[in-house]
């Protein structure tokens, strides 16, 4: 335990403290008093004079488990003290108990109203400041205690709501992977199969146009009729087109299972380009023109990234919450603007990638309306959210900040100015 008088020399200093209290008053009678009376009740106290002094004080990097402060004090006082304390985001959860004389209920009021906690009238009796002390002590520990717990609490129901969505979009992609991979190795295969039995079959035919330059009126009819010729080139191209759309629906179906790879167990080496493709072909629909908006321009920038070792499912729900922040934004910017106007400045989404040293950095960035000023503390707390009601759950940013910060020891911050837009930057290490 430690007591330290204003202007003392030799302050005591002992082993063992059950808080610290800040005694401010300006008669030095009732600081020694009080200084005594709670250095003998284990407790560290410190001492100022005057409201300026313990205001100054409070500046150093220690701060008190409690104030016991005067309310008649010369230059500012009690009430105006207090005022400026619970006005101070880093002291206004300490508590301040008033010392008075005073005994109206007005002056009470309004102590309880400028945030104290308690009154402490002269003169005093040991005993019950004692009592008082330790009890709202016992209170700000067990609400330091109740708010770390809703902390961790809100944390590890961001952690599972995190996990459920991930495996849940994990299924649904890898079972539409499934589904259509079959069928569509099935058609695939069997298209090459078409093509060299129609091209056998034209042989055949211009084989006969060689042979049998002349056949009966009612073939020559049914040739005409047809077109022949335009069916046997259309047919080939019809063949190719085929080819074509059996191709892109295999590369969706890769993309679909590079997607869900979150059923693999440990980290991965991953080439995040592949993610990111995967991500925004999902999201693809929502780039596409629709009666309310225009297309969204997308703009890549890749860079040459090494592979990254990583958890790949949690990586793409990361792209994946952020790509769809960065449509909301720009889908709620435009909201109920004319035509025109959305013409004239189109909704932009940019994804730039490079590597740097160790590190592997991303940028996704968006012109939608940005984070207003108020905001930049809060936007990766858990279920909070600038969207109107019913659009978002406020845990977007907060899942993707876990997963970057905690899980991978990267780091996810963003640049925004109000009405212009937001860039999330992601920072990874490579191993």
């Amino acid at each position: 335990m430690k007591t330290t008088i204003k202007d003392q020399k030799n302050p005591i200093n002992y082993t063992f403290s059950k808080g610290i209290i800040l005694v401010v008053d300006d008669n030095p009678a009732n600081l020694q008093v009080l200084s005594s009376f709670l250095d003998q009740s284990s407790f560290e106290v410190w001492a100022a004079r005057s409201g300026e002094r313990a205001i100054q004080r409070l500046e150093n990097d220690d701060l008190p488990d409690l104030i016991l402060l005067d309310v008649m004090m010369p230059g500012i006082d009690g009430f105006e003290t207090c005022k400026q304390l619970k006005s101070n985001p880093r002291l206004q959860d300490i508590p301040v108990i008033f010392m008075t004389a005073l005994s109206e209920t007005a002056d009470k009021i309004k102590g309880l109203q400028l945030g104290a906690v308690d009154y402490i009238t002269k003169p005093f009796q040991h005993e019950e400041v004692l009592v008082r002390i330790e009890n709202h002590l016992k209170l700000r520990n067990l609400t330091q205690t109740l708010i770390a717990k809703n902390t961790e609490l809100e944390q590890t129901q961001t952690q599972l709501i995190q996990a459920e969505k991930v495996a849940a979009l994990g299924q649904i992609t890898a079972g539409i992977a499934h589904e259509v991979n079959n069928p569509i190795n099935f058609i695939a295969g069997n298209l090459n199969f078409v093509e060299q039995y129609v091209q056998e079959v034209v042989s055949l035919l211009y084989l006969y146009q060689k042979y049998l330059p002349n056949p009966p009126d009612e073939i020559k009819t049914a040739i005409q009729k047809s077109d022949l010729n335009f069916l046997l080139n259309d047919l080939s191209k019809i063949i190719q087109s085929m080819q074509v759309g059996t191709d892109r629906v295999t590369e969706i179906v890769s993309y679909l299972n590079n997607f869900s790879r979150h059923r693999e167990a440990g980290k991965k080496l991953v080439n995040l380009h592949e993610g990111l493709d995967s991500t925004l072909l999902i999201l693809g629909h929502r780039f596409k023109y629709n009666a309310h908006q225009p297309t969204i321009k997308l703009v890549k920038e890749y860079g040459s990234l090494p592979l990254v070792e990583c958890f790949p499912g949690e990586i793409n729900q990361v792209f994946m919450n952020l790509i769809c922040n960065a449509i909301d934004a720009i889908e709620e910017k435009y909201k109920n603007k004319d035509i025109e106007t959305v013409y004239q400045n189109p909704g932009v989404i940019k994804i730039k990638t490079e590597a740097i040293g160790e590190q592997v950095i991303l940028r996704i960035a968006d012109n939608g309306s940005g984070i207003n000023e108020a905001y930049p503390t809060k936007i990766f707390d858990a279920f909070y959210t600038t969207k109107p009601v019913g659009k978002g759950t406020g845990l977007g940013l907060s899942i993707a900040y876990q997963i970057v910060v905690n899980n991978h020891h990267g780091k996810l911050t963003y640049n925004s100015k109000s009405g212009e837009g937001i860039e999330f930057i992601i920072e990874l290490p490579i191993r």
